[in-house]
């Protein structure tokens, strides 16, 4: 069904998204099921409703304009209100749902929740991409502009309208290459603080709680350097002496590399890990479920005292 008024096409607002989304026509083409010169109309249309050329030419791939860019988040708010008008009893078929959700989180949640999800979408709503976004360097309400669906993690975010649900504690723990002088005895707080150590920020800070909970001791520790993703850290860490830190959760990923965890000698304040969203996404059921999706999550991969890897062995004491 068309709904217009003075003439404009509301449905070009979807089209519009999905362009604006995929930076193609073809993938739009293909979302929307339509055929490539239908949706090259459809951009014609909403070229001309706009004034503004949309996607342009960049070598072989089309890229938003400024002005583009500018209204996507609005765009994006006004299609997931029409989308939950027209939901009927708060229900969904998930084996019928094409959808993208796009997540804020950091890249070792990526890594470590990611095999699970995508497992999950697969048997439950096979037509849903799932797309993780990097959380940048600078704070953006991406939440309230649309550029996010949902934010995971230790949240940061301010605006007062959006929601937040806790979903579990964790704590930190020390990581190091197999055979770290580190390991040899007991690691007590004066030996980690003597050690050198890299930290991760995606703002490039080298102090943190650790610091904090230090300076508390009479300690200062030395940190050489900052990376701004856990990966990077963690090849770091297995091909130097360096000293790094990571959630308990993070161990499936260091596993591989067969890196050491270990207790950190000293009391932390844990860590609050949260989801967060836009209350325009309250009444819509696809979000609902992708909530449900980490929430069950959060109950299936926390980690139980006492929980040993042989990969993870704890530090001899002595």
């Amino acid at each position: 069904m068309r709904v217009t008024q003075s003439g404009l096409d509301l449905n070009l607002l979807v089209a519009l998204d999905v362009l604006l989304e995929e930076s193609s026509v073809s993938g739009a083409a293909a979302r929307l099921h339509l055929s490539e010169p239908a949706m090259s109309r459809t951009l014609g249309r909403i070229r001309k409703a706009l004034g503004d050329p949309v996607l342009v030419r960049a070598g072989r791939t089309m890229v938003p304009t400024p002005h583009a860019l500018a209204i996507h988040g609005e765009v994006r708010a006004v299609v997931e209100r029409a989308r939950g008008l027209f939901l009927s009893g708060g229900k969904v078929d998930l084996r019928a749902l094409s959808r993208t959700f796009t997540v804020l989180a950091q890249d070792l949640l990526a890594a470590t929740s990611g095999p699970a999800l995508f497992a999950r979408i697969a048997r439950e709503a096979p037509g849903v991409r799932l797309r993780f976004l990097m959380e940048s360097h600078v704070d953006g309400p991406f939440l309230r502009e649309g550029a996010a669906d949902l934010e995971v993690g230790v949240l940061d975010t301010r605006v007062p309208e959006v929601h937040r649900e806790h979903l579990y504690d964790d704590r930190m723990v020390g990581v190091v290459r197999p055979g770290h002088p580190l390991l040899d005895g007991e690691i007590t707080p004066a030996r980690f603080a003597a050690a050198e150590h890299l930290t991760v920020s995606r703002r490039g800070r080298t102090e943190g709680p650790v610091d904090t909970a230090l300076a508390g001791l009479g300690l200062r520790r030395r940190v050489v350097g900052s990376v701004g993703t856990f990966p990077s850290s963690l090849f770091i860490l297995l091909n130097s002496d360096l000293v790094g830190l990571a959630s308990r959760r993070a161990r499936p990923v260091t596993a591989p590399l067969g890196l050491r965890t270990f207790e950190i000698p000293f009391p932390l304040p844990p860590l609050s890990f949260g989801m967060a969203w836009h209350p325009r996404h309250d009444a819509d059921p696809a979000h609902a479920w992708l909530r449900e999706c980490f929430r069950d999550l959060a109950r299936e991969e926390a980690p139980r005292d006492g929980d040993e890897n042989p990969l993870f062995p704890a530090p001899p004491k002595g």
